[in-house]
């Protein structure tokens, strides 16, 4: 269905009817609000043009293919177009005075065509029909610019395992990506500490949500918010929160400290600050060690012995093993008889 002159005289508010003597062109012309959501619109056509005081411009659930061409139209804040069927983010260049866009529920791939768009506070752009495996991507000239006035950014439902693009947004209040692909607790961490001014966060339905402590751990990496997944985050809760994780902090800073302490302690013995070592000593074995003899005495001993096997006793003798006392004797007795 295109869109007529009489379509839009018939979707206006009960606040500014059409008067009888007023003519069409004048009647469009002090038009502010449009309400043209779910009438099965699939072209816009030039009539919109007339409307040149429009503000506020209800376009969703119709049949667009595209955003409409609003040259005309640069008066206008707030601009739904929700549940159409627009692929690209384009013609919106002339409208410098927008201030909320709602796009969510179309097939955009790409968040672009924003960078002129100077005094834009909040855009909605969740749930688009993606292509299978494929994911939203922003346009960093478009990230750049909203980085300077955006507020408010709802990006939920669309395969997002990564947000780090979206550092730049440090004036964010409010941040919905609910029902992505987040796993990072340590790039949440450090999102969170660069939003300073965020108040609202949701991320229901992301695989992070399902980590150990998760609630508490973001409350304590963001001091300023106040509403976590749907659920007020109350004052007292939050005292206990941080209590709780300042006693865990000081407990692992005594204990690298105590640690510190005692390598540095080790590190520092000297040669005479080392304790004495404690060797054991075995039980003396049975038997005789011969003291030290002179030379000569030694070498008349070492010849001696060389016949003690000619002349050993019965036992003594061959191959045949003998026990351990019993030559221990005869070799004492001698050895001494030749000294």
């Amino acid at each position: 269905m295109k869109l007529t002159l009489d379509t839009i005289a018939r979707c206006t508010s009960g606040y500014t009817k059409k008067k009888r003597d007023e003519s069409v062109e004048h009647y469009l012309k002090r038009l502010t609000h449009l309400y043209l959501e779910d009438r099965g619109i699939d072209e816009i056509g030039d009539d919109l043009a007339l409307c040149r005081n429009l503000t506020v411009l209800y376009l969703y659930d119709n049949k667009l293919p595209k955003v409409p061409n609003l040259t005309y139209n640069h008066n206008i804040t707030h601009l739904y177009l929700q549940n159409n069927q627009i692929c690209r983010v384009e013609n919106l260049t002339p409208l410098r005075k927008l201030t909320k866009l709602y796009l969510g529920g179309n097939c955009i791939t790409v968040v672009e065509g924003l960078d002129k768009l100077d005094a834009l506070q909040e855009l909605h752009i969740e749930h688009q029909d993606l292509p299978p495996g494929e994911k939203i991507l922003f346009d960093p000239r478009s990230l750049v610019n909203l980085s300077k006035t955006l507020q408010v950014l709802n990006v939920s439902g669309n395969n997002l395992d990564s947000i780090t693009d979206l550092l730049c947004l440090r004036d964010l209040t409010q941040f919905s990506a609910s029902d992505n692909h987040l796993t990072d607790m340590k790039e949440l961490s450090h999102l969170l500490s660069a939003w300073r001014y965020l108040w609202r966060l949701d991320l229901q339905g992301n695989p992070l949500c399902h980590k150990s402590k998760y609630r508490d751990r973001l409350i304590v990496m963001a001091t300023n918010l106040e509403v976590l997944d749907g659920k007020e985050i109350t004052e007292t809760s939050r005292q206990f929160i941080k209590n709780w994780q300042a006693s865990k902090d000081e407990r692992k800073r005594k204990n690298e400290l105590a640690l510190l302490h005692k390598n540095t302690d080790l590190g520092s013995l000297g040669e005479k600050d080392l304790p004495p070592v404690s060797i054991q000593r075995h039980a003396s074995i049975p038997g005789y060690i011969m003291p030290g003899l002179p030379r000569k005495q030694f070498e008349a001993v070492l010849a001696r012995s060389n016949t003690l096997t000619s002349s050993a006793p019965p036992g003594l003798r061959g191959d045949k093993k003998v026990s351990a006392p019993r030559y221990m004797l005869f070799i004492r007795t001698h050895i001494w008889s030749t000294v």
